[in-house]
């Protein structure tokens, strides 16, 4: 696969209402731009909120819509009991590493 349909994209700080807004638009151009799969590291993220998952799941859509896929990155605990809560972890997939997610990138577009 053509590493130029993916895009790692590192995210520092909290994920809430006053920066989700900013990430939707960067990973929207990303997706513009031809990377259909989005691979989101999030272990420096300490804290997100449902704006956070919102953003993740609109990615998911968007992607999904372009033969695409999303994974998380080595979410922090705090942030992987929500996606777990929330059932996200049951529709994006996570992982320790970015050589994990690279090497899931393939069976991401598999699944249904």
């Amino acid at each position: 696969m053509p590493r130029e349909e993916v895009a790692l994209v590192i995210v520092n700080g909290y994920l809430d209402v006053d920066t989700a807004t900013e990430l939707h638009h960067h990973l929207a151009n990303q997706v513009h731009h031809g990377r259909r799969h989005l691979l989101l590291d999030l272990s420096s993220v300490p804290f997100m909120d449902s704006s956070g998952i919102n953003i993740i799941l609109k990615a998911y859509k968007e992607t999904r819509q372009v033969g695409g896929s999303v994974g998380l990155i080595d979410p922090a605990p705090a942030v992987q009991r929500i996606l777990d809560l929330t059932g996200v972890s049951l529709t994006v997939p996570s992982f320790e590493s970015a050589d994990d997610a690279l090497a899931g990138v393939g069976d991401a577009v598999s699944r249904p």
